[in-house]
């Protein structure tokens, strides 16, 4: 038997390891590849993209906002994994009435780590799970750059603007680099506008790749108004809070040097 609360006080009670896993989280997908689970993928969202072709056998189900719980239920899953910033919870409660949820919620990397831990548990990887939290300490405590207090504003939308909260996981990883979030003092992800960047005095504006797919006409637009250094980033290395953290620190390194 397998019983345990997931990230939200939900118990879970499973008699075996799943073998029949529906992902509705594009991070936790990726994740459940780099545990070798992979065959047990069913059923994934159109956003679950990495690693490519790593998943022949599963269906798509939807987006993260918008999922299929018909074509879910057929898969006949033991398990379905999601989130609750990612997933609307009137779908997660509709699902919970055919089977196993374990949703997580992830503010914090320890949040990330629990939850990694938690998915190797599920599913029988301990053993996996914990060689990938070892290497990410490691990752974390040794090979950040020195380099600190780089003032910064992350948009992840446009039309309105959006950026990022204190409390969410993208400024928290972020800290860990030494990148100091101008909206700190907010929290989720606060509507703002060109004046109110300008106020912030940011040494840089970060423009993500996710959720909003910023390009360099954005950045030149942006850059122009501002008159702040702009630059396009990769969204899914500040975000993704599943086994892609092991390559987020080589690309935040790599970044903080070309700054």
């Amino acid at each position: 038997m397998i019983n345990l609360t997931d990230q939200l006080g939900h118990q879970i009670n499973l008699n075996k390891p799943p073998t029949r896993i529906v992902s509705l989280v594009p991070s936790i997908t990726e994740l459940l590849h780099d545990l070798d689970l992979a065959e047990y993928v069913v059923g994934k969202t159109k956003f679950c993209i990495y690693p490519k072709n790593g998943f022949t056998n599963s269906t798509i189900i939807g987006g993260t906002k918008n999922v299929n719980i018909e074509k879910i239920k057929e898969l006949a899953p033991d398990l379905v994994i999601a989130n609750k910033e990612e997933n609307v919870q009137d779908q997660i409660v509709k699902i919970r009435k055919f089977s196993p949820c374990y949703t997580s919620q992830v503010k914090i990397i320890d949040d990330a780590i629990h939850l990694i831990s938690e998915i190797g548990s599920i599913c029988n990887r301990r053993k996996e799970a914990q060689k990938m939290i070892i290497t990410l300490n490691h990752l974390l405590k040794s090979q950040i750059s020195p380099k600190k207090n780089i003032k910064i504003v992350y948009l992840i939308w446009q039309k309105p603007y959006m950026t990022i909260g204190g409390d969410t996981f993208i400024s928290n990883f972020l800290h860990e680099f030494g990148f100091i979030n101008c909206f700190s003092n907010q929290l989720r992800y606060p509507e703002t506008d060109i004046n109110e960047i300008i106020s912030k005095s940011p040494d840089i504006i970060f423009l993500s790749s996710e959720p909003f797919p910023f390009n360099i006409k954005h950045q030149e637009d942006i850059q122009a108004k501002c008159s702040i250094k702009t630059m396009l980033i990769d969204g899914s290395y500040c975000s993704w809070y599943g086994s892609r953290m092991l390559n987020s620190v080589n690309y935040l390194r790599q970044l903080i040097n070309n700054l």
